[in-house]
This record gives structure tokens, C-alpha cells and sequence, in this order.
């Protein structure tokens, strides 16, 4: 894929929530498009439709009216995506967590394994592999889920807050390995963030508030 391709593309793309007068309205009308190589940052508080954005970016969410279009070479495991809230599967150790989209796509055990633990070192967790998620803390849960976008290697990474529960230097850590890793193989990212330490390491920076995405003139 060209380095410079179009992977999504929103058009005057909204997402309402319910219907009549109880509706919210958590995505208005946002234009944007995503580059391979991209590093965008989304920045804005809680509630502010940065989530909705990322799920409507994933295809997760299909928009109420506008469009959302994604490259016809993406498949289901191109792109990756590290949900803000807890998104482990309880019965599987963490390796297993780790390993699972590889394993979907029918990679052998063997070789999803291996991928899982170097995704794991990229954000210091391989010596968690082991233990079930009930035994390791929110932030190390946090790491894992990064990680286990890592290992997939997607065209796209979206990442919804993945530093929100971590101390800075450790948050500054996973934000590198998200970094180095898109770097790699060429990905673009988009990180959703309230914190502009955060934000100003990427490339691109866009506000969201009221679920408007703002422009990037309109950034603080």
C-alpha cells in the first residue's frame, strides 16, 4: 500500500444515539481521512465523542448519516484497536489474550505465541504472560490490551486512551511502544487523549468537544 493512501476516509459522518427526544448526538458531522503513516492525535475530555469516533473509524459503529469509508484492502485483523475500558477475556492468561487475533486469523499456536511475548516486551508485561487478568492491576490490564494490538502488526492502530490509567513514565513508555511499532510496519495512528503531553509527540493534533471534531487551527 502507498505510503501516502487514504485507509479511511469520514465524510460528514455523524452517530446518534437513540431516538426522538432522548437522542445524543456523540459524533456531528466529522470530516477526516487517515493516511497510512499518519500519527494523529484526538484530544479532548471525557464524554467529548472521542470514543465514538474511534469506533466509528473501526466500523464498529456505522454512521447515522454521512459516510465512513475504509480501503478495500483492509481486512477484519488490519485494523487494531485499544479500547479504553477493560477488554480482557477473563478465562485466557494474559500470553493467551495476547496471542487470540492471531490466532483467529489462523496463525500456528506456536508461532502466535512468540509474536504475543515480543509484543509484550515492547511494553515491559512479557513476565505477566502467565497470570489470568484478574491477578494483575488496571494499568498492567492497559498494557496488555496495547499489546495485543502489537502482535496483530495492523495497517491501522486506533488506540482510545491508552495511557488513561498509567503513571506518566509508564504511559510515556507504551506511548513509545505504539510509536516504534507503527514505524515499523508502516501504520498509521490515531491516539484519542486528554493529555497534551501526550498529544504534542504525535504528528497531527485534533480537538474534539460537544462532538464536533475541531480543526487543527482550533487546538488549544
Amino acid at each position: 500500500m502507498p505510503s501516502d493512501e487514504v485507509l479511511v476516509s469520514c465524510a460528514d459522518a455523524a452517530l446518534t444515539f437513540g431516538r426522538g427526544p432522548q437522542a445524543v448526538v456523540a459524533v456531528h458531522g466529522a470530516d477526516l481521512e487517515i493516511r497510512s503513516g499518519d500519527r494523529l492525535a484526538v484530544v479532548g475530555p471525557s464524554g467529548s465523542g472521542k470514543s465514538s469516533l474511534l469506533h466509528l473509524l473501526a466500523g464498529l459503529e456505522q454512521p447515522t448519516s454521512g459516510t465512513v469509508a475504509r480501503a478495500a484492502v483492509l481486512g477484519p485483523y488490519d485494523i487494531g484497536l485499544v479500547f479504553q475500558g477493560d477488554s480482557l477475556i477473563p478465562a485466557l492468561n494474559v500470553v493467551e489474550n495476547t496471542a487470540l487475533p492471531l490466532v483467529l486469523t489462523d496463525r500456528p499456536e506456536g508461532e502466535a505465541r512468540r509474536c504475543a511475548l515480543a509484543a509484550l516486551a515492547l511494553v515491559d508485561a512479557a513476565d505477566l504472560a502467565d497470570r489470568l487478568p484478574e491477578e494483575i492491576s488496571g494499568g498492567q490490564a492497559q498494557r496488555v490490551a496495547v499489546a495485543r494490538v502489537l502482535a496483530q502488526a495492523p495497517r491501522l492502530i486506533l488506540a482510545d486512551e491508552p495511557t488513561g490509567r498509567l503513571d506518566h513514565a509508564t504511559g510515556s513508555h507504551v506511548l513509545d511502544a505504539l510509536l516504534t511499532a507503527a514505524g515499523h510496519t508502516g501504520a498509521a495512528l490515531v491516539v484519542t487523549t486528554h493529555d497534551p503531553t501526550i498529544a504534542a509527540r504525535l504528528t497531527v493534533r485534533r480537538g474534539m468537544r460537544d462532538g464536533r471534531l475541531l480543526t487543527p487551527e482550533e487546538v488549544p
